[in-house]
């Protein structure tokens, strides 16, 4: 095989229609847009999701649900997580930074400690949010909880 024996495959190439030259070529006249109508005018541009005058997909789906855009939405990061870090690290303080170091938060999250699991090293936890059972679980092991 040579570079200057390559051909694309049989059938795979074609010849583009070549509209508007006249009437010898077949497709003069109307150039293929039909008599008549908004599509057979210059300067026609359909508005995206028109179909031909049937009620848009758009507008036949119903409208539901709600969006609140004051949500605040945060990281969870349950106890027994927490429990392992302080076993495995030996750390009495865990803040922002730590679990970002760890690849539990991205720079932009909001941390929130939720109560899965069991706190038995009392250690000390900043973050956005505690859940009730979390916080108490944290103070109970003789840990403390800072909001930030």
């Amino acid at each position: 095989m040579y570079l200057h024996s390559l051909k694309p495959a049989e059938g795979s190439v074609k010849n583009r229609k070549r509209i508007g030259r006249g009437t010898g070529s077949g497709r003069g006249g109307t150039s293929t847009r039909g008599h008549k109508g908004a599509k057979s005018r210059s300067g026609y541009s359909q508005k995206a999701g028109f179909e031909g005058g049937q009620m848009p997909l758009q507008r036949r789906v119903p409208k539901y649900g709600f969006k609140n855009i004051n949500r605040v939405e945060y990281k969870a990061i349950n106890l027994d997580v927490i429990q392992s870090l302080a076993e495995s690290t030996n750390e009495t303080v865990m803040n922002f930074d730590f679990f970002k170091a760890h690849g539990l938060v991205s720079k932009n999250d909001k941390v929130k400690i939720l109560g899965r699991g069991e706190v038995s090293k009392a250690v000390e936890v900043h973050a956005h949010a505690f859940s009730g059972t979390a916080s108490s679980s944290i103070e109970k092991a003789g840990g403390k909880t800072v909001a930030l």
